[in-house]
């Protein structure tokens, strides 16, 4: 993963890399920004030093304040390098969370929530055999 994301990737949160845009949910402006900064002066300066502008001045936030604009927004940060014709499929790009979304298998970007926590959990051994999910079979009647 490029330097910048993981040490900003809090619980509960999405990172996705693009060509052109670094997507993140984040409720908090003031972390965004200095994750944004961090992010364009380590690529800037790998790409082409300190002579000159790579990216614009600013960035365009969005807050997300419905799970309907998240999954728009989910959707359209997924399907963006395919429009940009970067990849065929939105499975095929290496720095989308879509692999995890769509069929819960590890990708390279990794998406904390519900399951990958379980998922974690259960590698440790630390999950209690007698959790029940919400949806589960057994506590249909």
């Amino acid at each position: 993963m490029p330097w910048g994301l993981k040490r900003f990737q809090e619980t509960g949160h999405s990172h996705f890399v693009t060509f052109s845009c670094y997507h993140r949910s984040e409720p908090e402006r003031g972390m965004l920004a200095d994750a944004i900064k961090s992010l364009k002066q380590g690529v800037s300066r790998r790409l082409i030093g300190e002579a000159e502008h790579f990216w614009q001045k600013r960035y365009y936030d969005f807050n997300i304040r419905s799970y309907c604009q998240f999954v728009e927004k989910r959707r359209y940060i997924h399907r963006n390098p395919v429009k940009r014709g970067l990849c065929k499929r939105p499975e095929d790009w290496e720095w989308s969370s879509f692999r995890q979304c769509a069929t819960g298998c590890e990708g390279a970007v990794e998406i904390e929530c519900e399951w990958t926590a379980r998922q974690r959990e259960r590698a440790a051994g630390t999950l209690s055999p007698a959790v029940e999910l919400p949806h589960s079979s057994q506590n249909r009647a």
